[in-house]
């Protein structure tokens, strides 16, 4: 720590001079805003928040029902329609159709996502295959089938491509292996993209919220195993218009790294690597912060392990 402390000023300047980061903003107001998983949840929360700062938005979800009741909310709190596209973001296909329809996309959020807890041993592979189908090759399909008309946009300024990842994106939990696999797979797409669309003034931002008071995670809650309800349903429940708030901020600032909590800052300072960073301060932080947070972070996975050890113990 007092090496740290010497080397300060020297981290300070190498930054400033060599790294230099460079902050951005990307603007909301007037722009397209395309949010799959928009029907409810955290989708739904982030399109009400981007039509009252005037976006013009447009909603993706598998279930047209559901889209026609988002549509109807968002008509009587601002009184202005927003788009609607059914479609499964697991046929190419029909989301490629969508996106055309939809026309240019300025803000392209990627927030479909889909959750069967349990541990590997006891899970179907048909579940293993829905979760990574909807959740990382749903997502490739969607940027893949909106980028050529984000590249081709009029509007030059500065678009913004959001992958809503989650907590267990950061840190695996008992039951979570393969919708941890499908969100840990969401940073890698992101770090590689960001350096395949900068060149078109397109931002990338990874959000990852803990648990969040949406329909899904009340679904969740019903088949968690009992032992990852003791891990992960410690912590508190943020609200979907909480986490659809510090999002849209994420992706006007560009920020690629966005978390909500003390635990997934942390574990953002220790799992930072080469990820991108536009904030001098926050570029600082991490290098400063790196050995505290890996520290920090081995005390909770030492937790985590002593609770699992402890419950295995228990008679039958």
């Amino acid at each position: 720590m007092l090496l740290f402390i010497l080397l300060a000023p020297f981290l300070l300047l190498l930054l400033y001079f060599v790294v230099q980061p460079k902050p951005v903003t990307v603007p909301i107001k007037d722009r397209h805003v395309f949010v799959t998983g928009g029907s409810s949840g955290i989708g739904l929360a982030l399109a009400h928040k981007a039509v009252s700062e005037g976006a013009r938005v447009s909603l993706l979800a598998r279930s047209l029902n559901k889209l026609e009741e988002a549509q109807k909310s968002i008509r009587l709190a601002y009184g202005v329609d927003v788009a609607i596209f059914a479609a499964d973001v697991r046929d190419y296909e029909a989301v490629q159709r969508a996106v055309e329809d939809a026309g240019s996309i300025d803000v392209l959020v990627v927030n479909q996502g889909i959750f069967v807890p349990q541990a590997l041993e006891k899970q179907e592979l048909d579940e293993v295959k829905f979760m990574i189908d909807v959740n990382l090759m749903g997502s490739f399909n969607v940027i893949k089938a909106a980028l050529p008309f984000m590249k081709d946009r009029k509007d030059r300024r500065p678009a913004s491509i959001a992958l809503m990842s989650s907590q267990a994106g950061q840190v695996g939990v008992y039951g979570y292996s393969a919708y941890s696999a499908s969100k840990f797979g969401l940073r890698g797409l992101a770090e590689s993209l960001q350096q395949e669309v900068i060149s078109d003034n397109i931002h990338v931002t990874v959000i990852y919220p803990p648990d969040t008071e949406t329909p899904g995670l009340e679904e969740e809650k019903k088949i968690r195993p009992e032992l990852t309800n003791i891990l992960a349903g410690s912590g508190a429940v943020l609200k979907a218009e909480e986490v659809a708030g510090k999002t849209l901020d994420g992706i006007k600032s560009g920020t690629f790294s966005v978390t909500f909590n003390i635990e997934g800052c942390l574990l953002a300072f220790a799992s930072a690597g080469a990820s991108p960073q536009r904030s001098f301060l926050m570029a600082f932080l991490e290098v400063v912060l790196a050995g505290i947070s890996r520290l920090a972070a081995l005390f909770f996975l030492w937790s985590f392990y002593r609770t699992i050890k402890k419950w295995h113990a228990k008679p039958n």
